[in-house]
């Protein structure tokens, strides 16, 4: 698991910061127990704390050129002691504010590596790419309207990891599937406003509460009020799914396909939401809907489509579902 081996680098580098200070131009070098045929991956701290992952690599091969900071940086390095000299590719982290992401593209490393041993160094330039590609920044970052809809789909995310930590899987919605979370027979649609007043739900599509024979749909909708003081970040609630989760680089990819990058993490640190109100409904025959079948129904051509419409919870019909139900539902997703 992902979390097991950054539970590893942690307690390594922990000790490693707990060691004398070296000298400068010298490393404090702790040895993984991740084999490779050139020996075994390692983790060092250098004179300025910073926080070096090392990749054994024979002597004649090229460590890619181009990664060479501010943040990351990658290079080739000899270390040799009384016994032995061994050539590395070195990747660093020179900002302290990033060793928890840094611990996540290692903890990637180290995964990859444990699948393909015998050529460490292109396990580590494949890894590189990828994350490369989720730090890339492709279009404008997300919209207040949008970071909402986000913020409300990361709570029930969360409250899934919770209980799984492979929950991730279920999280369809970034994908383009009609719900936004998805098990064999269960469903869940998160709706999401920031409006001070009225539970209007704007609906996209007839497949987006369309419920298949023998499936289970609950709708959630999420009050949401800016709070810039009191309020939980967007930032905090992804960190707190990236911790929960076991599988970094998959989540981290769905956040990207949602919109939400990390290259944009900076405009995002000060979007945060306080929940004033949060209804959960079960989408069966008496909730107020349109659907495939229901246009079938009274005549409607089965061939239109670019259909969105809004419906208005406001009063007490329907009514919403108690807590205890929601999270037996929530604990079904899970376990299917």
């Amino acid at each position: 698991m992902t979390d097991s081996r950054r539970s590893l680098l942690d307690r390594h580098w922990r000790e490693l910061y707990a060691a004398p200070v070296s000298a400068e131009r010298r490393m404090r070098v702790s040895h993984l127990p991740i084999a490779t045929s050139r020996g075994n991956l390692a983790v060092a701290v250098d004179h300025d704390g910073y926080r070096h992952l090392l990749v054994p690599i024979a002597s004649n091969q090229a460590v890619r050129r181009g990664l060479n900071g501010p943040t990351l940086v990658l290079s080739k390095r000899p270390l040799e002691d009384e016994n032995t000299y061994q050539m590395y590719a070195d990747l660093s982290c020179l900002r302290a504010d990033l060793n928890d992401l840094f611990t996540m593209v290692c903890a990637d490393v180290l995964k990859a590596t444990e699948a393909l041993p015998d050529n460490p160094l292109k396990v580590l330039h494949r890894v590189l790419d990828r994350w490369k590609a989720l730090f890339q920044t492709v279009g404008a970052p997300l919209g207040q309207e949008q970071m909402a809809g986000l913020f409300g789909e990361l709570l029930v995310l969360v409250q899934l990891l919770q209980r799984d930590s492979s929950a991730h899987r279920l999280w369809s919605g970034p994908e383009g599937h009609p719900h936004d979370f998805t098990g064999p027979g269960l469903a869940v649609e998160v709706k999401s406003s920031t409006a001070a007043e009225g539970r209007r739900v704007r609906i996209h599509g007839l497949e987006q509460l369309g419920v298949s024979v023998g499936e289970t749909l609950l709708l959630v909708w999420f009050r949401l009020k800016r709070d810039q003081t009191s309020g939980q970040g967007v930032v905090e609630l992804v960190e707190r799914a990236l911790q929960l989760c076991d599988d970094d680089s998959a989540l981290i990819s769905q956040l990207s396909t949602a919109g939400y990058r990390l290259a944009d993490v900076d405009f995002y640190r000060e979007t945060r939401f306080t929940v004033s109100e949060e209804r959960w409904y079960a989408v069966d025959a008496s909730f107020p809907k349109l659907t495939v079948n229901d246009l079938a129904a009274v005549g409607v051509p089965v061939g239109v489509t670019d259909v969105a419409y809004t419906i208005d919870l406001s009063g007490e019909i329907p009514e919403p579902l108690d807590e205890e139900y929601v999270q037996e539902h929530l604990d079904r997703m899970v376990e299917s």
